[in-house]
């Protein structure tokens, strides 16, 4: 074995070794499902939201398409099957579809009147769309979304209980600097908080839970063993975010590149997260649907 190659493998076997010692959580895991289909756009999905129903869903790919349909679950709540609409091209300013240089989208987040928002980790930036079906408006750049890392940018959208948007990126720009957190609300963008880096995982996904918490996914990719996934949430309030709690946390290998999370409450009062995972169009990698618990 190439000596480079022996010392990437004796890394990854070491960060394995340090993400085995995962921390006790409450969560409780409840399945998974591998969700495939004859359309050849499915693939690379790279966000989901759920309604509060549990059933009806719209996820995106980071290739710029979108679905909507619904999650069949059987008499245990458990997801079995996916109806969903062929994905269909998201739509820039205009009526042609984004241009592929600018469709990395990544984070999705939808309101309850149903205006959409996506957020990019190419261009960075993020996109309005009052229906997902129509034509996208820009919102304004901030100068802070250029000098983000082109392939590491605006991976984390999330929209509260007041139409205020939260996004963050996957990379801070340095392992000692903790995630910026961006709010838009009233027309302008500002960075009012960030998120404490814990360990070598890094933001994929986030989601405001029906208790009001933002709830942040993060992932660590560890070559040979595969991808560890995590959960943290976190209240947010004036002197910024607190009760910082670990949720969920994975060994690598458990699920695939975890990157969606939709949070929403289950009938008793539970807590439920509903993650999808990133396949990369790879064969050996698969788009599914994986779903924890929490007890509130």
């Amino acid at each position: 074995m190439p000596r480079r190659s022996f010392l990437a493998l004796t890394l990854a076997l070491g960060l394995a070794l340090e993400s085995s010692a995962a921390p006790e959580v409450p969560a409780t895991y409840l399945g998974s499902f591998t969700w495939t289909a004859a359309d050849a756009r499915l693939g690379g999905m790279s966000a989901i939201e759920v309604a509060a129903n549990g059933i009806d869903f719209t996820a995106l790919s980071d290739r710029g398409a979108w679905t909507a349909g619904r999650l069949i679950r059987d008499h245990r709540g458990l997801i079995v099957g996916v109806e969903a609409a062929p994905l269909r091209l998201l739509q820039a300013n205009g009526p042609k579809p984004l241009a592929k240089n600018r469709a990395d989208s990544e984070g999705l987040a939808i309101t309850p009147d149903g205006t959409a928002y996506v957020s990019f980790e190419g261009v960075a930036r993020v996109l309005r769309y009052d229906r997902l079906t129509g034509q996208a408006e820009n919102l304004p750049t901030p100068q802070a979304f250029k000098r983000m890392q082109r392939n590491a940018a605006l991976e984390a959208l999330a929209v509260d209980a007041v139409g205020a948007l939260y996004t963050i990126p996957e990379r801070s720009g340095a392992e000692n600097r903790p995630f910026p957190v961006w709010r838009f609300a009233d027309g302008t963008w500002t960075q009012p908080f960030s998120i404490p880096r814990r360990g070598t995982f890094l933001p994929v996904g986030a989601d405001f839970g029906p208790d009001g918490r933002l709830y942040l996914l993060e992932r660590q990719f560890l070559g040979l063993p595969g991808f560890a996934s995590r959960v943290r949430r976190f209240e947010l309030g004036p002197g910024g975010i607190t009760a910082e709690e670990t949720l969920l946390e994975t060994r690598p290998g458990t699920h695939d590149n975890l990157e969606g999370i939709a949070v929403w409450r289950e009938a008793d009062g539970a807590i439920r997260l509903t993650l999808l995972s990133d396949d990369n169009f790879r064969f050996f990698q698969r788009t599914e649907l994986v779903e924890y618990r929490i007890p509130d």
